[in-house]
């Protein structure tokens, strides 16, 4: 039969169109049981399944695969195979392989996996190239996909079933001991020849093309530099001479890699995430005045306006770094620290960028101690990445526009707590000028075995009236001798250079790096609530505070009163009496919080001692928000609970998830004079670096948008995550670093699984009946739990 006409470059012409309907009364003859045939386009290259009207509509807009001649999947016999059963075939080890099978999902998540492979694409640029080790199996994952788990089972296939098996391990914290003890269980209950992995190792090997995998990158054991790149056949450090191994090939220290690239290309390339990428520009309802996306902030606006090119297309991705360090071992006997470098894709809506499901781990720096200052030594991989996003981009095939694109990124700002910030902005957060925005003119003193920040009315307004009360606040006079020290530590204050200032944009961005809300906000109110306590070894207000109010000759009723030969601490205003402190404990316990508001926060509760201890981080955003100001008001005087309950009300207004800048600059004149009033209400121990960044962080919103983006509550939580990873205590990274692709991989899967509980699908904690409602509101149906 003549089948020239399916290389006709007009593929509008009456000859192509009678070929492809010739084509489709061919095809009618071998559809799948669930009316679907493959398609033969460029595009889908008889990987995919579509119903006719769709192969229809694919033949006409990009025409047939070149190499497709027979149509042996379309009635055509194959030379020297019999035609006497079309639809079963064999693999190369004999196992049957039913392509009569339905199993869409598993097959889309493949081909999304891998994206079309078009053999009219420049192979230098295909996505098979960039993707690299995923590329490789494709055959073997679609002969998987339709390899029957046991001879005549319809329902599942060998790979789907492994999948779902695997996820629900994932998904409920199975060990691999059970997971193993299950896997010897199915294979004596199904019939002979099933094809079910033997043991949890067999089925990661299986599982390994879904993932992306990683790189171990050798390190000096000081951490002086990494044996990568231009060091890469070392095997001495370049810098200090040490040794590249222990004892025989066994390296000081591994830096786990997780490439960045292929992760950021699996976004475009599934079906369910692809559309969302692009969520900023086309989805997202602008207001003026209103912040509820990074991208309403004046950071990602100033961006485009220096980068035009970069903006002209949605697709182009803004990130954000996190990292944190913790325990593996979850006890703090062990003193142990690892660092994991987190990535956030911010082009995303909401509902998903700042959910664990869509964090992308780009570092796992080793330990046992924290890289401090040497951090920048074990960022060289990413940082090499993102200079190629930004310089040369990657080929990427978009899933949602059906075709090709050069896709660039871009590093936003920075997460971490305040030590953090030091390491990554080079700027010591230690000493008279720790605070990184004020930078000079920071105003501190030395007291007694540490330093205060206070002046906190150089902030106000020219004409307010506090601007002119000499005798007001604390006088900040540093003695002469400290002068020329300070101006020293000035000059030293910026420790190094940053690796992160190899980005060609990084020194144009207006704000590179976070103050976190989350730390700010619980050591406020560690120090409110412990010095209201007056918790010994917690307070502020202890003899040596009570010292400085004597040395700088104010409040003269604070001072400590000798009395025959002691030294009494006279009862301050701010302290509640242990009555006081019974009452305000007994409330605490008596709150009850809807579920999944709170923790128990009545368990850090002693009532007999009239103490709280242990709070979490997100105890404190509770209790400083929303128990405080109602809790302290039968016990504090006027002007006390008025400071405070407007310390509450700026925080809580500073983390709502909606932003309006005419409220944000009045939070910023706002925070002035709450802190004001409290520098005339605690001693000058009380203000330490926590206090006084509370003052820049108006200004951060304003350039940022919404702090629930910005602050480390969600990075928090995969740290948690991670430490569940951890198997083998003697290897807790290796460890970190398999769990992680393999729950990668099968939350990539479980966007494409129907018919179970995935993280995406979960029910919420108190789900109601759904079949009673009548009315189901888009705003409110997404899942409240992380990701």
């Amino acid at each position: 039969m003549d089948r020239s006409w399916m290389q006709l470059q007009n593929r509008l012409c009456n000859e192509y169109v009678e070929g492809v309907r010739t084509f489709i009364q061919a095809a009618k003859q071998h559809l799948r049981v669930d009316n679907k045939t493959r398609c033969p386009c460029r595009q889908c290259l008889n990987v995919r399944f579509q119903d006719l009207i769709i192969v229809e509509q694919h033949l006409i807009r990009y025409g047939f695969s070149s190499s497709y001649n027979r149509w042996i999947h379309h009635g055509d016999e194959v030379e020297g195979v019999s035609h006497a059963q079309p639809d079963m075939c064999s693999d190369s080890n004999g196992c049957a392989i039913n392509d009569n099978y339905v199993d869409d999902e598993i097959n889309d998540a493949i081909n999304d996996m891998h994206g079309p492979r078009n053999k009219e694409v420049n192979s230098n640029e295909s996505i098979g190239h960039e993707i690299g080790r995923n590329g490789k199996n494709i055959d073997y994952l679609f002969s998987e996909a339709h390899r029957e788990l046991y001879p005549g089972c319809t329902k599942f296939s060998a790979l789907s079933f492994l999948v779902k098996l695997m996820h629900i391990k994932v998904l409920n914290r199975w060990s691999n001991k059970s997971f193993d003890m299950l896997l010897e269980l199915l294979l004596d209950a199904f019939p002979d020849g099933a094809n079910i992995p033997k043991s949890h190792y067999d089925a990661k090997k299986m599982l390994r093309d879904f993932g992306l995998g990683y790189d171990s990158i050798h390190a000096c054991k000081y951490d002086c530099a990494l044996f990568w790149k231009e060091n890469e056949t070392f095997h001495n450090c370049p810098v200090c001479n040490e040794p590249r191994y222990k004892n025989g090939k066994i390296p000081q220290k591994v830096l786990r890699h997780f490439p960045l690239k292929p992760r950021l290309q699996r976004l475009f390339m599934s079906r369910y995430t692809s559309a969302d990428m692009r969520w900023h520009k086309e989805k997202r309802f602008h207001e003026d005045g209103v912040l509820r996306h990074p991208a309403d902030s004046e950071v990602w606006k100033d961006f485009d306006n220096q980068y035009p090119w970069f903006a002209q297309d949605a697709r182009n991705v803004r990130l954000g770094l996190a990292t944190d360090g913790f325990n593996p071992f979850g006890t703090m006997s062990n003193n142990y620290s690892m660092w994991p470098v987190v990535l956030v894709p911010y082009n995303m809506p909401p509902w998903k960028c700042m959910k664990e499901s869509f964090f992308m781990m780009s570092l796992l720096i080793p330990g046992p101690h924290a890289p401090g200052k040497d951090i920048d030594i074990y960022l060289r991989p990413l940082v090499d990445e993102l200079k190629e996003l930004w310089h040369d981009g990657v080929h990427t095939f978009d899933m949602s526009s059906g075709d090709y694109f050069r896709m660039h990124a871009c590093l936003l700002w920075t997460i971490h707590d305040f030590p953090a910030y030091g390491n990554l902005s080079g700027w010591s957060t230690k000493g008279y000028k720790a605070c990184p925005t004020c930078n000079e003119d920071t105003s501190s003193q030395g007291i007694r075995s540490k330093i205060c920040y206070m002046g906190h009315r150089r902030f106000l307004p020219l004409n307010h009236s506090w601007k002119g009360v000499d005798n007001m606040m604390v006088s900040l006079n540093i003695d002469h001798h400290l002068r020329h020290y300070l101006v020293r530590i000035f000059y030293n204050n910026c420790l190094m250079f940053i690796i992160l200032g190899l980005l060609e944009y990084w020194s144009k961005l207006k704000m590179r790096h976070n103050i976190d809300v989350m730390h700010v906000e619980k050591n406020v109110c560690d120090n409110v609530v412990n010095t209201l306590l007056n918790i010994v070894g917690k307070t502020k207000d202890t003899e040596k505070a009570r010292l400085d109010l004597a040395d700088m000759k104010i409040r003269n009723e604070l001072h400590l009163q000798l009395k025959g030969n002691k030294l009494l601490k006279p009862h301050a205003c701010y302290t509640l009496t242990f009555e006081e402190r019974k009452e305000f404990c007994k409330f605490l316990k008596s709150v009850k919080f809807p579920d999944g508001y709170a923790a128990n926060i009545s368990r850090n509760v002693n009532i007999s001692d009239g103490k709280i201890l242990g709070l979490k981080s997100h105890d404190c955003h509770v209790l400083l928000q929303r128990l405080l100001p109602v809790g302290i008001r039968p016990y504090l005087n006027k002007d006390i609970c008025t400071a405070l309950v407007e310390l509450s009300g700026f925080f809580q207004k500073l983390c709502a998830k909606t932003l309006y800048v005419a409220d944000l600059e009045r939070l910023e004149e706002g925070i002035v004079i709450i802190l004001c009033k409290l520098e005339r209400i605690f001693p000058p121990a009380f203000f330490d670096i926590m206090i006084h960044l509370a003052v820049h962080l108006p200004r951060e919103a304003k350039l940022a948008g919404p702090v629930s983006y910005r602050w480390m509550y969600p990075f928090e939580r995969n740290l948690g995550t991670l430490k569940k990873y951890v198997r083998n205590k003697a290897r807790p990274e290796g460890s970190i670093a398999e769990a992680y692709t393999v729950n990668e991989a099968l939350t990539f899967c479980s966007m494409y699984l129907h018919g179970i509980e995935t993280c995406f699908t979960r029910d919420e904690r108190n789900e109601d009946n759904e079949k009673n409602k009548l009315v189901a509101i888009y705003l409110f149906s997404h899942n409240k739990h992380d990701q």
